[in-house]
């Protein structure tokens, strides 16, 4: 029986978020037995606290963001996929500011702050869920399904854009916390050039840069040295996959099959699963 974990002492990031293109300063705290992953903003007035919930979604463009009471924090997802990888049921994620830092666009850097962190085994055994039946999220292009296995989690993932040179690509991974860091974290954020635009248009990604992220632009990819994979972009939606479904309050396994993903059913599926898990609960 697995038991339940926290990182072993506080550890702290800092960088440029987005977005806002704000400095802000991200610090992982250990955390008791059943607290969850609670991120709190020490920015506002009480230091108002949100679970990592799927029920406490707000928003899932260009990334998840969570928000209950006064307490609103964007982009998530990296931080999640990382704390997911290493198997951190309980957390408080301390923030100054609204957004954490994007980094190099990847969850490597927070994977990093977790091992620099440590993590120390608790006293609890750990909360883990698979589905009995197939749970899925279906829209548009995009299908997200669950199916059931006791043992492990794998994602099967496959993305197409139509200007990216390497198109369509496909992943087939099983999370396993080292090979998550070779694998699965250091894959990149990216935006297509046109969508680029439009976000500058209306104000975000102040804070964006090559160094942050990969931009797809008239059949070529551009980004800050080389691709760190040729199927980078379907690594970094794996990665995101990881985080959103850790929204569903614990560990996760059964065999994910995601035909273009995206945080608007990556989090619907994490909702189903949040349901399916309290119901049990409740029983």
């Amino acid at each position: 029986m697995e038991m339940q974990q926290t990182v072993a002492r506080s550890a702290a990031f800092s960088g440029i978020a987005l977005h806002s293109g704000a400095r802000t300063t991200v610090r992982l705290h250990p955390a008791p037995e059943d607290t969850g992953i609670v991120f709190r903003r020490v920015d506002l007035p009480g230091k108002p606290e949100v679970r990592a919930l799927a029920s406490n979604v707000v928003d899932v463009q260009r990334g998840t963001t969570i928000a209950e009471g006064e307490g609103k924090v964007y982009t998530v997802e990296h931080i999640m996929s990382a704390l997911h990888a290493c198997k951190i049921d309980n957390c408080i994620v301390e923030m100054n500011g609204m957004e954490p830092p994007i980094a190099d666009g990847s969850s490597l850097p927070y994977y990093e702050l977790v091992m620099s962190a440590g993590v120390v085994v608790q006293n609890k055994p750990a909360r883990t869920f698979t589905p009995k039946v197939p749970v899925a999220a279906v829209g548009g292009k995009t299908q997200v399904v669950l199916l059931p296995d006791p043992e492990k989690l794998s994602v099967s993932c496959v993305t197409s854009f139509k200007n990216c040179p390497f198109d369509p690509q496909f992943y087939q991974y099983e999370l396993e916390q080292e090979s998550y860091a070779r694998e699965i974290a250091p894959g990149r954020t990216f935006v297509d050039y046109s969508d680029l635009r439009m976000l500058l248009s209306v104000g975000l990604c102040k804070g964006g840069s090559l160094d942050a992220a990969a931009i797809i632009h008239d059949g070529a990819i551009i980004c800050k040295d080389k691709l760190r994979f040729d199927n980078e972009i379907v690594r970094h939606k794996i990665m995101d996959a990881i985080g959103d479904i850790y929204l569903a309050g614990c560990r996760i396994t059964g065999k994910l099959i995601a035909v273009c993903p995206g945080h608007p059913k990556n989090v619907e599926l994490a909702g189903k699963l949040l349901a399916m898990i309290n119901a049990e609960q409740q029983n």
